[in-house]
């Protein structure tokens, strides 16, 4: 512990982490504020978070490939970007104009995640008490925690070096790419940011149609996200001991039970089952952009740009479609149908690449490549030490 609290640039990626993620967790808080305020429904209060968080996917692979070549030292400047957007949420005139914004704030968040990936990724959202006393121009405090931490990190990060670019010849000889296994992992995050995503932003407009009020489902959105926060050390650990196979196929069975439990049986029980499902759908994040890293040991950048973009947008698409489940239905039922999902993916988790393989390819990859065969020399000379 003594060891981690010194790593000042892990503290500080994970600082930003927090804010730019809590920054996320604020939409499905706003979804009961914005669905009174523009008369929407449920599936097109869901376009609201496809437009921040699909520019924030498409966006990663982009940002990925200029972490790889300049270094992540910008990240203060895009946690920056994502506060002064969000602030201005609660003052857009109209519903195009509330997208325009979701996009552009998704810019910012595009941005911040392939570097701070590189090194930690954290879910830890703040309560959100402003809204209740401001109502929806309660936003433009969200500023203050954005701008904070990115000049912080705008000063941590300035001394930090470029990227590190890859010996000569490396690409030729590390070219093939485990298609497959890549394929497989990436399938796996966009399912469960699906299911993730879903559960998150449905919970508050859910509870409030039962009768509840926002000091009921804003603690228990903030729960279900903490959960995932806090399971994803846990799941960090359990993977260290029995392998990351082993802990995604087990978290994708626990979701079942975890699901079930907080559709069927809503109300104050649901803090409990709010805890089992944040643990179970979401924790498992890391470790498949870990895979994925060392699957593309030479573009991480680029690994997390695609894994999380790719992760990102499913979710982002998940919501409107859902919502459009629950205008025809109920959002009980809409959120139900989610066991099916999990059910496919637990097949297609079957397929995962072991831990031997995974660790193979990522120190075959950033072992320095052969140097190019050079002509004879005489016997005896230009030998070298090992």
């Amino acid at each position: 512990m003594r060891d981690f609290l010194r790593n000042g640039r892990l503290l500080t990626l994970m600082l930003g982490h927090l804010t730019v993620d809590s920054y996320a967790g604020v939409l499905p808080v706003l979804y009961p504020l914005l669905i009174g305020r523009f008369h929407l429904s449920l599936a097109t209060v869901g376009l609201v978070s496809l437009a921040y968080t699909g520019f924030a996917a498409v966006s990663q692979p982009l940002f990925g490939v200029l972490v790889d070549r300049y270094g992540t030292r910008m990240t203060g400047a895009a946690l920056g970007w994502t506060a002064l957007t969000f602030s201005l949420v609660g003052f857009v005139p109209s519903f195009p104009w509330l997208l325009l914004l979701a996009c552009a704030s998704g810019l910012g968040s595009g941005a911040f995640h392939p570097s701070g990936a590189l090194d930690v990724r954290a879910l830890l959202p703040k309560l959100r008490l402003s809204f209740q006393l401001l109502g929806i121009r309660g936003t433009g405090l969200l500023v203050i925690p954005g701008i904070v931490s990115g000049g912080y990190l705008l000063w941590r990060m300035r001394s930090l070096p470029g990227a590190v670019t890859a010996p000569k010849g490396a690409g030729a000889r590390y070219g093939r790419l485990p298609l497959g296994a890549l394929t497989v992992v990436i399938l796996l995050m966009m399912s469960r940011s699906w299911t993730v995503s879903v559960f998150q932003a449905f919970t508050p407009t859910w509870y409030k149609q039962l009768g509840y009020g926002p000091a009921f489902y804003g603690p228990l959105a903030t729960t279900l996200v903490l959960a995932s926060a806090i399971g994803a050390i846990g799941c960090g650990t359990l993977a260290d001991r029995y392998g990351r196979r082993p802990v995604i196929l087990a978290t994708l069975v626990l979701s079942l039970p975890a699901i079930l439990l907080y559709t069927l049986f809503p109300g104050p029980l649901a803090f409990g089952s709010a805890i089992l499902l944040g643990f179970s759908a979401a924790s498992t994040a890391p470790l498949m952009l870990l895979m994925a890293q060392q699957l593309m040991a030479r573009r991480a950048g680029l690994a997390s740009g695609l894994v999380m973009g790719l992760g990102f947008v499913t979710g982002a698409v998940g919501i409107p479609i859902n919502g459009a489940i629950a205008d025809k239905l109920t959002l009980q039922l809409s959120l139900l149908s989610q066991v099916v999902l999990v059910l496919v993916t637990i097949v297609i988790a079957w397929f995962l690449p072991s831990e031997e393989l995974v660790e193979r390819h990522a120190l075959s990859s950033s072992a320095a490549p052969e140097e190019p065969a050079l002509p004879a020399a005489p016997q005896g000379a230009g030998q070298t030490g090992r």
